[in-house]
């Protein structure tokens, strides 16, 4: 079976990367400030980043999404985030919802 002892180095490899991050992180754990500043920020950035990236899937999609009108991936919008504070914010709700009021414009739309 050639080549096995190289994918056996690489997957090696590999799981002494991930793992000496995880370890490195248990050995910080204790001295990390979850309420610190850096920890804010880092949030900040995190919801900046999420924000962004759904702007940009609204205003300038791609593949199948393309196909739909702004107006619609508007009110998509909308009503995802209406149903996602009316229960009390559940996220699978407001994801539902905005799926499914997506789907249903997108229907009327062609069937018209």
């Amino acid at each position: 079976m050639a080549g096995a002892p190289e994918i056996w180095v690489l997957v090696l490899a590999g799981g002494a990367a991930t793992y000496a991050w995880r370890g490195l992180g248990v050995l910080l754990s204790g001295r990390i400030e979850p309420d610190g500043e850096l920890f804010r920020w880092v949030a900040c950035v995190a919801y900046a980043m999420v924000a962004g990236l759904i702007a940009r899937i609204i205003v300038m999609p791609t593949g199948t999404l393309a196909e739909t009108l702004l107006p619609e991936r508007l009110a998509a919008c909308a009503v995802a985030l209406v149903a996602f504070y009316a229960t009390r914010r559940n996220l699978f709700a407001g994801v539902a919802a905005g799926a499914a009021s997506l789907v249903a414009l997108n229907y009327l739309r062609v069937a018209l």
